[in-house]
């Protein structure tokens, strides 16, 4: 029978199952009309042809490095099994942990201890990494190649594919051939891991390989290879990003004459010191040393080439405007001898005439950080232009770990926590004891002042993820509802106490986490953490103990 013929005849036995064998019979020669479809279905599925095969995708990569205990495992599960919403969203009501910011602590520790992420778990790591942008540098790094090459097969997750953490097997630097390969034929987000990884071994080859499409690279892509030399920047970058400012991007002009300004030595930042030289100078003709500035009357094309944009922002004055470029990308070392032989110390102590000192400090500031320069981070950290918390901020980020710790301690005690936010989020973590102890403490007031614990509901999100678990006993005595005191607001005592229990049960569950994932043993069967802090009640939900 031809298909022609098959197709009209099912056709028939559709419409005479439609309207009734009454008013349409089964075509002659048919039998009945359930028979009849049964046999023409036989008919059309014995007639299908195959189609073709489908080319097997390669297997999955190898991943050396080794998966997490078996404890680890299971906790990483049940953290994945309860990452919905956006951090800060679950878990805040009551004493139980915020398991959605526990999950990136744990990604973070497990890739301290070089694991891998348990074949098992990938899909349900990419579907967390997809639906939170927070995680995905974390949780593709723990994918690793394996994730990539699953990623590749589901279009859900081709967010993976454009992540700069790709966590791809990369060549190795000495292989040049499969090195310029992958360069010239990878994806994206390959090409910038290939370069940072070159560049870590040998700085001038990552330079070279650059340099082999740069001509050819879109704008955007440029610009963001660029920003990738910052890590590893060194004086034999210089001739290649000179070459840059005469690039016909603006913004990667701008980023190579940045990154050039970060290199005390090269010749940008002595052209931008020259010019920052005239503008500022020690003026003792006076009863008191002081500072006096004459701000640039115009930016030329020199200046413009070296990265300084004439225009200003709306509401800000050219002239100011382009003194603090200048300022800001002069090497810092040059102050001493243009300013009486003094330290950083003395000449920001050094009065700044005709109302200067607020433009010329933020500007220090602003170098002190791209230089990372620790005597003069901390020299502006105490100076009298330095009012900013964002700039303070990013000064303490130029200072050692201990130090660090301590002065924001000291800000602290003798500010309260109401404008250390941006500080504590600088700070090494765990917070070191100086740190964590006055957290603690300044939360103690806060608590016997009367107010609500959600004004410090920031801090408290920080002390979660970072205030060392050992400090977590000290925190027993605080979780006791406190007599209300005259003025106290109504009913804080009891959220303060839910506050302190949610804070010590955090800091047990992460003393769990780490122990299960040093091998240390632990049960993670349930959410109980050292000290028995948290259970699971008989719905489901969690409780701290």
């Amino acid at each position: 029978m031809t298909s022609t013929h098959t197709t009209t005849a099912w056709e028939e036995l559709v419409t005479s199952a439609l309207l009734g064998t009454d008013r349409r019979p089964v075509p002659p020669g048919e039998c009945s009309l359930l028979d009849a479809a049964a046999l023409h279905t036989v008919r059309r599925r014995a007639g299908l042809l195959p189609a073709a095969a489908a080319v097997p995708p390669s297997p999955a990569p190898d991943d050396p490095r080794p998966e997490p205990p078996e404890p680890a495992r299971r906790r990483l599960a049940q953290l994945l099994a309860d990452r919905a919403g956006p951090p800060g969203s679950g878990g805040r009501r009551g004493a139980a942990p915020d398991l959605t910011e526990l999950l990136p602590q744990w990604l973070a520790a497990a890739l301290r201890h070089g694991y891998r992420a348990p074949a098992a778990q990938l899909d349900a790591l990419l579907d967390a990494a997809r639906a939170r942008t927070d995680l995905r540098p974390q949780a593709l790094a723990f994918a690793g190649a394996r994730g990539l090459w699953l990623a590749r097969l589901n279009p859900d997750w081709k967010f993976a594919l454009r992540s700069t953490s790709s966590g791809a097997v990369l060549p190795a630097s000495a292989d040049t051939a499969a090195v310029q390969r992958l360069w010239e034929e990878g994806l994206f987000a390959e090409r910038v891991a290939l370069l940072t990884t070159v560049r870590l071994d040998a700085p001038a080859a990552g330079i070279d390989l650059l340099a082999t499409t740069w001509s050819t690279e879109r704008a955007e892509d440029r610009l963001m290879f660029l920003d990738s030399l910052r890590t590893g920047l060194t004086d034999d970058d210089e001739p290649f990003l000179e070459g840059a400012l005469a690039d016909r991007s603006r913004n990667v002009r701008s980023t190579a004459a940045e990154l050039l300004s970060a290199l005390p030595a090269s010749a940008l930042a002595g052209r931008m010191a020259e010019r920052a030289m005239t503008c500022v100078s020690l003026d003792l003709s006076g009863e008191q040393a002081r500072i006096s500035v004459e701000a640039p009357h115009e930016c030329d094309a020199a200046m413009q080439r070296d990265g300084v944009s004439a225009v200003p922002p709306t509401g800000r004055g050219e002239r100011s405007w382009w003194l603090g470029q200048l300022v800001e990308a002069a090497p810092l070392g040059v102050w001493a001898a243009r300013l009486g032989g003094r330290s950083p110390g003395r000449i920001v102590a050094l009065p700044v005439a005709d109302g200067w000192e607020e433009e010329l400090h933020a500007a220090w500031c602003r170098a002190a950080v791209r230089q990372r320069d620790t005597e003069w981070s901390r020299a502006l950290l105490s100076g009298p232009g330095t009012a900013s918390l964002a700039e303070r901020a990013k000064l303490l980020a130029a200072l050692p770990d201990g130090e660090r710790a301590c002065w924001v301690a000291e800000f602290i005690a003798g500010h309260g926590l109401s404008e250390a936010f941006q500080l504590l989020a600088v700070c090494d973590v765990p917070w070191a004891e100086p740190l964590g102890r006055a957290v603690v403490d300044a939360l103690e007031i806060a608590r016997d002042a009367g107010s609500y614990p959600w004004s410090f509901s920031g801090v408290m999100g920080l002390a979660e993820r970072c205030l060392d678990p050992a400090e977590a006993p000290r925190l027993e005595i605080l979780t006791a509802i406190p007599d209300e005191t005259e003025g106290a607001s109504p009913g804080a005592g009891s959220y303060w106490s839910e506050a302190f229990q949610r804070l010590g049960s955090t800091l047990r569950l992460r003393a769990a986490m780490a122990a299960e994932l040093a091998g240390e043993g632990g049960d993670s069967r349930g959410l109980t953490g050292t000290g028995g802090g948290l259970t699971r009640g008989n719905d489901g939900a969690i409780e701290g103990g």
